[in-house]
């Protein structure tokens, strides 16, 4: 529907985003590991192994040994750091790279790698619980990633957010508009029964994990729909006197991504 390019949402708690980055960096590193230089029997093994399997999680199927390479419950948290594809990892660690500080800052830096993991463990368990005799592995980061964006639009619906739409055509939208879309999007192809090897349910279910754990694991303070418009430091206006431009990085709420 869209991709995420930027926001101008200052942190205000935290100097860095280290647990984000951090996270950027493993699901990178195991990208690479697994699906570049692992030859792709190893890769497949790897998917195999540390991919959510709801048949084998839920005791309908038993995985081979030689594949069991750590706890099958476990695997409702390694599962969030294999990636299929190039694409598919970009995707992840795009909408990671451009929401997850402001949450981070939000909760804190250790709430909010227990919040990924949760909401990660939430999106594999839903899905489960969809089809729990399914054979096949849910791999990729989109759990735990849609807990993040569920997350920011209620902490900051009014921040503006430049989005590429089309692939082609970046424009400057308060962030509930394209975040709404974005999550009614996973709920419409949830309940339709939308089937192109992407879990909605996991969607859903890191979604549902999010909205719930904002409510309680955000700093004391912090506030929900923050009414502060940020505005991305590229979009411009000018004065009514001088002819000058002026890069507008913050102001009040005045009215109404």
């Amino acid at each position: 529907m869209f991709i995420p390019l930027h926001d101008a949402n200052s942190l205000k708690h935290i100097k860095l985003q280290y647990v984000t980055v951090s996270l950027i960096a493993v699901n990178i590193l195991v990208w690479l590991l697994v699906g570049v230089l692992f030859s792709s029997e190893a890769g497949d093994a790897a998917i195999l192994g540390l991919g959510f399997i709801p048949a084998v999680v839920f005791d309908y199927a038993q995985l081979d040994p030689a594949l069991q390479f750590i706890p099958d419950q476990m695997t409702v948290f390694s599962y969030a750091f294999m990636h299929l594809g190039f694409w598919h990892l970009a995707s992840n660690m795009l909408f990671l790279w451009v929401f997850g500080d402001n949450v981070e800052d939000a909760f804190g830096h250790l709430r909010f790698l227990l919040f990924y993991f949760a909401c990660a463990a939430a999106g594999a368990l839903f899905h489960g619980v969809v089809a729990p005799s399914s054979q096949g592995p849910l791999i990729g980061a989109s759990g735990a990633v849609s807990g993040v964006v569920a997350a920011y639009l209620l902490l900051h619906p009014k921040v503006r957010v430049w989005i590429l739409v089309f692939m082609r055509i970046p424009i400057p939208l308060p962030a509930f508009i394209p975040l709404a879309l974005w999550i009614g999007q996973q709920f419409f192809m949830f309940l339709f029964g939308m089937q192109d090897r992407v879990s909605w349910g996991a969607h859903v279910g890191g979604i549902i994990a999010g909205v719930v754990l904002v409510l309680v694991l955000r700093r004391p303070g912090v506030p929900l729909f923050d009414r502060t418009i940020v505005t991305p430091r590229a979009v411009q206006y000018k004065n009514q006197g001088p002819q000058t431009a002026v890069s507008q990085t913050e102001r009040p709420f005045e009215g109404i991504r």
